[in-house]
């Protein structure tokens, strides 16, 4: 579809409502990774979202000025992986006792700083693989012919922004009912402890989170993957745990420090102190059979990137033919703007380390790394989509190198763990940003669009956007402690990939590795490879969640699987088109409102029901909790079933 020559692309209205977006869906993602361990590409809500927005009649834009926000909006999903993935690490990682970052909000810059250094990396990198990724015949984009398809139908009309936007009241309905910081009227779960009859252990149980957002993530993976996801949870709550109650039935003593402490507090310390890193052993056999299973793709990366390198004609300062709408910034901008980007993250990693050397060989190590691994995680989004980049392994990969560097210098303890977590985060967030503007500038080109107006708009969304995204995280992380949890890392928000990254960081580099366990993990691991279990990453991810979540996220799959039997085939793709819209407004909804009742809820504001009747809680909670709760899941397989049946009204 070629656009008019005079229509319009970089507007402040565009970047502004992209911007907007960006702030919006990353601190939804924000909620989503640190509770689930998942986050939502937010290419295609965003491609709809900015369909609904330029179509009112004081905000009216053409296609190009949507392509435009909708590239800056992706940026919050991208930034925030990397992020999540990342920063709460430094909370989790501890060395003799040492954690190497007590709070999150006393190195709210430095945190900013490797954001924003990310990202912007990111975008340099991906800017010189443009070409020879966008023009390769053997990607097919799936995401971002899916994007381009949405707006291109959306200039006849359609219903798709009513299906999300309904949903999103939904979600965010039943957000405010169950948050102690809203209404709570229902119960999110019900959770409790079955005794053996010989009373030696017995079996923790939860029911499913009555969570819209979780339940939309298993209806989005589907039927499949959430029926993996929720075997590593029976695995860890139904076979590990209870045997290691069964075989140590004087536990509870030992744990209550003589007085027995109740099977359930027993249970949730056997998860987090044995099963959880024997889940992380098993994660990093996932992560790399997954990198193993796509050396061939991997290996292409790698040669399109040099065969990038080659093409690009310096003498020319743009990397670029010579169509208006096929330039992308000039070569030598890239090129000063990635030197004046390391020199900063140099100076973060000799805070950390304390030595030049150190500080200057991990800037170099990040530099090379992140190039290499944008390289890799561009092909493949071309390849599978940005929703099935392998984000944690690429990460792993670069944590791994920087240890083994680490080691060899000689830098140790808690600097060595902070600097190793530095160039994995920055890595990280460069592989994410990468990763979601290649998306982007695909999508761009299907829509006519010119590369270095996507490109600037990315650089400025990249540069807003990671100012504000430490706010969420730093909110979701306050609240919990302020209402009795621990933080990031506790149940409530369990933060599992962060969680990865602490460990093997104070393992590797601070002398603290649990190698038993680990060990037990990975063997494990190998044993799922062995029987071609399909994905032991995903099932490492279930052991090491609550077992409410996992069930939540499987019990969307089943209604995933419900629904797909309820259509005709003729009827099948439009009626999953609708319940992806459906699915992403209730995690948006859900996941707004997750984010903005902690924040209240930390400036003094402590819930909507005290400040409406003086009470702590309504009586209803006690009395009908459970049953408003089974009315909830209800509605949210309502939403989910029969919505997307009905036919879309022209």
């Amino acid at each position: 579809m070629s656009a008019p020559a005079a229509e319009r692309e970089l507007t402040l209205k565009a970047v502004g409502a992209g911007v907007v977006l960006a702030a919006v869906f990353g601190a939804a993602n924000a909620y989503l990774g640190v509770k689930a361990g998942l986050t939502v590409g937010a290419t295609i809500p965003a491609a709809v979202i900015g369909l609904a927005l330029f179509r009112l009649p004081f905000y009216r834009g053409g296609v190009l000025e949507q392509n435009i926000t909708r590239t800056a909006a992706s940026v919050g999903e991208a930034l925030v992986a990397g992020a999540i993935f990342t920063i709460p690490a430094f909370l989790l990682a501890e060395v003799a006792g040492e954690r190497v970052w007590s709070d999150l909000r006393s190195h709210f810059w430095a945190s900013s700083l490797i954001l924003m250094a990310g990202g912007l990396l990111g975008v340099m990198f991906i800017i010189l693989l443009r070409r020879p990724l966008c023009e390769d015949p053997r990607l097919p984009f799936p995401e971002s012919t899916a994007s381009a398809e949405i707006v291109k139908a959306g200039q006849q009309g359609g219903d798709a922004p009513r299906y999300i936007f309904g949903a999103m009241g939904l979600g965010a309905a039943i957000q405010l009912l169950k948050s102690e910081n809203g209404f709570r009227v229902m119960r999110e779960n019900v959770e409790g402890f079955f005794p053996f009859p010989d009373r030696r252990g017995g079996v923790a149980y939860a029911t499913p989170s009555a969570s819209p957002a979780l339940m939309g993530i298993g209806y989005i993976i589907g039927a499949r993957l959430s029926a993996i996801n929720v075997a590593g949870g029976v695995i860890a709550w139904w076979v590990l745990i209870p045997l290691i109650l069964f075989l140590d039935p004087d536990l509870p003593r030992r744990i209550g420090s003589g007085a027995a402490a109740p099977w359930d507090v027993v249970a949730n310390s056997v998860w987090r102190q044995i099963v959880r890193p024997i889940a992380v052993g098993a994660m990093l056999v996932g992560a790399g059979y997954t990198l193993y299973s796509m050396r061939q793709a991997l290996t292409s990366s790698l040669r399109g990137a040099a065969a990038a390198s080659r093409s690009a004609r310096v003498g020319g300062s743009q990397l670029h033919a010579a169509a208006g709408t096929d330039t992308d910034l000039p070569l030598a901008w890239i090129l000063l703007s990635t030197l004046a980007l390391v020199v900063p993250v140099a100076l973060i990693y000799y805070h950390f380390t304390q030595s030049f050397a150190a500080a200057v060989l991990a800037a170099l190590v990040m530099t090379i790394t992140g190039f290499v691994l944008s390289a890799v995680g561009g092909y493949l989004v071309g390849l599978v989509g940005g929703s099935n980049q392998p984000v944690s392994g690429l990460t792993l990969s670069a944590l791994v190198v920087a240890a083994v560097v680490m080691l060899a210098l000689g830098v140790r303890g808690v600097l060595g763990v902070a600097a190793v977590l530095g160039v994995a985060s920055v890595v990280c967030c460069a592989c994410c940003v990468s990763g979601s503007l290649i998306q982007d500038l695909k999508a761009g080109q299907l829509l006519r669009g010119t590369p270095w107006k996507m490109e600037v708009v990315e650089i400025i969304a990249v540069i807003l956007v990671s100012l504000f995204l430490m706010f969420p995280i730093i909110a979701l992380h306050e609240a919990d402690i302020k209402s009795g949890g621990i933080g990031l890392g506790g149940k409530q928000y369990p933060a599992p990939q962060a969680g990865l990254m602490a460990q093997l960081a104070t393992g590797i580099v601070g002398g603290q590795m649990p190698w038993g366990l680990l060990l037990i993990g990975a063997a494990f691991g190998c044993a799922l490879l062995l029987i071609s279990a399909p994905s032991p990453m995903l099932i490492a991810v279930g052991m090491y969640l609550p077992f409410s979540t996992v069930a939540a996220i499987f019990l969307g799959g089943v209604l995933k699987w419900l629904a797909d039997q309820r259509v005709s085939a003729g009827e099948k793709a439009p009626a999953e088109e609708r319940g992806v819209l459906v699915a992403s407004g209730l995690i948006a909804g859900e996941a707004i409102l997750g984010i903005l009742l902690p924040a209240l809820f930390l400036s003094g504001f402590e819930s909507l029901t005290k400040a409406l009747t003086g009470a702590h809680e309504l009586s209803l909670y006690t009395r009908h909790g459970g049953w408003i709760s089974l009315a909830a899941f209800a509605l949210i397989a309502y939403a989910l079933m029969e919505v997307p049946r009905r036919r879309s009204r022209r």
